[in-house]
């Protein structure tokens, strides 16, 4: 029998999209931090200044695709009191949230810190989720978890422990962002099983955004431009922000708040790879360790969700 090529369809399962969707997220978000202690060390941007002007911007931008998207659709988020609530919550505590904390670790330390401290975020959804659902986590869910607190870990310090040597305020705003990146992921859950995400997201971003702007005052431009500085602020807000920030909640919509937030654990893979590529930072064994550890989580969770959803092949 000859089989018409062009009539074949090709099929993605929810958790192939929403893996994909993940770790693209979160390897575009690697790569923005690197920019962002970039602009902070050696071209004097300020951390007030570019959370404002990332979250404005990338706002707008998403909103207006969601607009044209769905015209009759952009603005029903803010009909009832519960949305608006919801929406308030996760723009300032949610998005502003988990954006300046990142950034506040990278200013007070580094990327690499700053890395290692969000990510202790996958362990306090798992904590949050049993103790909601009152199960404990299955063992391919807690290696997972184990695998991926084990390989950033490595990835990010060379396997040497005490290289993380970081000042109280480092430490305050590394544990706020772990906590930042959960809540982040299960607050917007109900939004986005009646909104659009690019709707979602984009109110949030502005809500962030504009809470922020008194006190960070963005028209006040601050820093040294040149073609680096604006090469690496585009990047930030648009290839850091809008893209990777919509790709994962899209991940959340199809996989659920925990497997997103442990396929993001390539992040600290993405921003190894530019410290080489670009930073010239040397790649040790340590690192490949650290970084087989995340490929063998990524490696788990898919086994296990393809066995859980047997009728939805990839």
């Amino acid at each position: 029998m000859k089989i018409n090529r062009g009539q074949i369809p090709i099929k993605f399962s929810n958790h192939t999209l929403g893996a994909g969707l993940a770790v693209f997220a979160a390897s575009l978000w690697g790569v923005s931090g690197a920019c962002a202690q970039y602009v902070f060390e050696q071209k004097g941007i300020s951390i007030d200044w570019l959370v404002t002007v990332r979250l404005l911007i990338a706002g707008v931008l998403l909103l207006a695709y969601a607009r044209l998207r769905h015209p009759t659709q952009w603005l029903v988020i803010w009909q009832t009191a519960y949305s608006v609530k919801q929406l308030l919550a996760f723009g300032v505590l949610g998005m502003l949230g988990v954006q300046y904390t990142y950034f506040a670790v990278i200013e007070h330390s580094n990327a690499a810190v700053g890395t290692v401290l969000q990510y202790l975020g996958p362990t306090v959804i798992a904590i949050y989720l049993t103790v909601v659902h009152k199960r404990w986590p299955s063992l391919h869910e807690l290696a997972a978890i184990v695998l991926a607190l084990v390989g950033t870990v490595l990835l990010v310090t060379h396997g040497e422990l005490g290289v993380l040597q970081i000042s109280t305020e480092a430490l305050l705003w590394g544990l706020s962002s772990a906590l930042a990146l959960a809540f982040y992921t299960l607050q917007p859950v109900d939004l986005l099983e009646r909104h659009d995400s690019a709707v979602v997201v984009g109110w949030g971003m502005l809500v962030g955004g504009l809470a922020y702007m008194g006190w960070s005052q963005p028209w006040s431009v601050p820093g040294h431009w040149d073609l680096g500085t604006w090469a690496a602020v585009v990047f930030i807000v648009v290839l850091g922000t809008l893209v990777p920030f919509y790709c994962y909640l899209l991940a959340v919509k199809k996989i659920g708040p925990q497997r997103t937030s442990l396929y993001a654990c390539a992040e600290p893979l993405a921003a190894a790879l530019v410290a080489v590529l670009w930073l010239g930072v040397a790649f040790g064994w340590m690192d490949v360790l650290g970084s087989a550890c995340i490929v063998l989580t990524i490696y788990i969770l898919s086994k296990q969700s393809a066995k859980q959803s047997g009728s939805d092949p990839d």
